[in-house]
């Protein structure tokens, strides 16, 4: 089972959920699994684009109870 963090970002709005996963990411080993809980909705387009310009991997969205949730994982 591989590892998963939480990282809590409800009630923030863009960027502000982006900019903790870019301060929080490089804290957690390579290979990590860190879920970002946002409600806000842009954080669905600015997460992916994110990891995407980082060369990080999106592993996709998902929902913790009725919060949208995006699974990102760290590749370096």
């Amino acid at each position: 089972m591989e590892a998963v963090e939480v990282l809590d970002c409800r009630g923030q709005r863009c960027p502000l959920p982006v900019i903790r996963l870019a301060r929080r990411l490089p804290e957690v080993p390579v290979g990590t699994v860190l879920r970002v809980l946002a409600d806000d909705p842009a954080a669905g387009n600015d997460i992916p684009a994110w990891c995407r310009m980082r060369g990080q991997e999106f592993v996709g969205p998902t929902t913790v109870g009725d919060t949208p949730a995006y699974d990102v994982r760290r590749t370096t």
